[in-house]
């Protein structure tokens, strides 16, 4: 069993910051992708940015040089830094983490957490 925990959304103004993060806990042997997706309302879920274990990163073009994903692999964290940030950036966001534990290797989701950005 493996759980995600997300903190670190909330309302912000344009051109502000959030930092949101993931920990994950369990019956983690390792954790491989980690990544973050974001859900606005009316709109398909969408993949924001993912890092691998070995700290290779990818982003949505919409994101690129605003927000910045790290992982710390002891704590089992991932983090999404988010600078100046724009109305259309309003959304639920979740992670996602590809985890092998003892028993399979499979993909998990977190409960999400809404950002709102307006003035």
């Amino acid at each position: 069993q493996v759980q995600l925990v997300e903190s670190g959304g909330g309302l912000v103004q344009p051109g502000g910051s959030l930092r949101l993060s993931c920990a994950a806990s369990g019956s983690i042997f390792t954790i491989y992708l980690m990544g973050w997706y974001r859900q606005a309302p009316g709109k398909q879920r969408e993949l924001v940015a993912t890092i691998t274990s070995g700290g290779s990163t990818k982003y949505v073009d919409s994101v690129k040089c605003r927000f910045t994903i790290s992982r710390d692999n002891a704590k089992k964290t991932v983090y999404l830094q988010m600078d100046s940030l724009k109305p259309e950036d309003t959304a639920v966001y979740y992670c996602y983490c590809n985890v092998e534990t003892y028993y399979n290797t499979a993909g998990y989701w977190g409960q999400g957490t809404q950002v709102t950005v307006s003035s």
